[in-house]
């Protein structure tokens, strides 16, 4: 039951804690691949063999997987655990805008793996390590990445007013917007991010396409609050999904 306003942070906070455990199994399975291709042959040959499979098929592989991962998964999850398995129009109303949205985010985060390979080297070392996680945390995230997939979220939320990419340009909407949901992203991805960039290049997006998914969620279900279209004690999407399967 709500106990007063909710501030942005408030919001922030909250869906990082209801996705702490989504998140932390996420982040662990993340991990249990990374000890899995330094110490396992076989498994490192294998997923060897999906980031050739990525640099032969280089721009088809990272629009497919950002598709998938961004728009077609978050999507059947909605269908298949909100729904009742029943597709309905709005469901192909929201893949016109999800498929372009994270096709193209995929390139740019794809562009920013290869930008850091080459300002820092194809190395695994604390120094470069720690380098491309501020280049992307501290960098490409706050600067770029979470004000971006917020206005896009918001643009539609609002039926593509103009007014909401006005809005985006100012500084209390990045006070009350984006930093909550940076908030909630360091959480998830600060530890993701240095597993993904504990790996060699030609491996990092594959993985980061695995995570994409749950972020996905947690970004929707915040841009949703802000648009009013949540509750405001609704339980969080991953939260109410476990809770249908019991």
């Amino acid at each position: 039951m709500a106990t007063g306003k909710r501030t942005p942070l408030t919001i922030g906070w909250e869906a990082a804690r209801a996705n702490a455990v989504p998140g932390f199994i996420l982040q662990a399975a993340m991990l249990a691949v990374l000890i899995a291709f330094y110490g396992t042959k076989h498994f490192a040959g294998w997923l060897g063999q999906l980031a050739e499979f990525k640099q032969q098929h280089s721009l088809p592989f990272v629009v497919a997987a950002g598709i998938t991962a961004g728009a077609l998964l978050p999507e059947l999850f909605v269908v298949f655990f909100f729904q009742k398995g029943k597709w309905h129009r709005q469901n192909f109303r929201n893949l016109t805008f999800t498929v372009p949205t994270w096709a193209i985010d995929a390139i740019l985060v794809d562009l920013m793996y290869r930008a850091n390979a080459i300002w820092f080297g194809d190395v695994v070392t604390i120094p470069v390590l720690l380098a491309k996680i501020c280049v992307d945390q501290l960098g490409y995230n706050p600067f770029f990445a979470a004000p971006a997939e917020v206005l896009v979220y918001e643009w539609k939320n609002e039926g593509f007013s103009l007014a909401s990419v006005r809005r985006a340009f100012t500084w209390s909407h990045y006070r009350d917007k984006i930093v909550p949901t940076l908030f909630a992203t360091w959480v998830v991805w600060g530890p993701l991010m240095a597993i993904i960039y504990a790996l060699p290049y030609p491996v990092q997006f594959p993985l980061f396409s695995l995570a994409l998914t749950f972020w996905v969620l947690l970004l929707t279900y915040m841009t949703n609050r802000f648009a009013g279209k949540v509750e405001a004690d609704a339980v969080l999407a991953l939260a109410v999904a476990d809770q249908m399967r019991e």
